[in-house]
């Protein structure tokens, strides 16, 4: 009996809504991570894009525990000199807190052609509304996962 190995195009991709009120932004980032690899499924394989995609709901109302909001800084310098910048978590999530989900599960993939494919299929809104409608996504209990 051999090993099957699936191709993309052989397995059926469903579309899961998750809602981030409450919930821990790395703990979901994580299970998130392995939907879109397609690790929850009987049908894996290593090499394929294999996962489901993923709607995240309520972006900004994600929790962070400890003292992240105001202990981790984001450096990014700019083209001009001396004009390094920096922000706060807390700074960061009030802003933009549909990037900061979005990087939590791009640092959780792999890299390259295969995790950028994977990351496509991750939609982040920061409110309760999006346009997927049309795809019937599943409401996912992120803990359960």
């Amino acid at each position: 009996m051999g090993t099957t190995s699936f191709a993309t195009g052989d397995v059926v991709k469903r579309w899961y809504t998750v809602d981030m009120d409450g919930v821990p932004l790395g703990r979901a980032a994580a299970r998130i991570a392995m939907i879109l690899r397609g690790k929850t499924k009987p049908e894996y394989t290593p090499h394929a894009d294999v996962g489901d995609f993923v709607v995240v709901l309520n972006a900004s109302k994600a929790r962070l525990t400890g003292n992240k909001l105001d202990g981790q800084l984001w450096r990014w310098h700019t083209p001009y000199i001396g004009h390094l910048r920096e922000r706060t978590l807390r700074v960061m999530m009030e802003t933009k807190p549909e990037y900061m989900m979005w990087k939590a599960v791009k640092g959780m993939l792999p890299k390259g052609p295969l995790g950028r494919a994977m990351l496509r299929k991750l939609k982040v809104y920061p409110g309760a509304t999006h346009p997927h409608e049309a795809q019937k996504p599943e409401v996912l209990d992120i803990s359960k996962v």
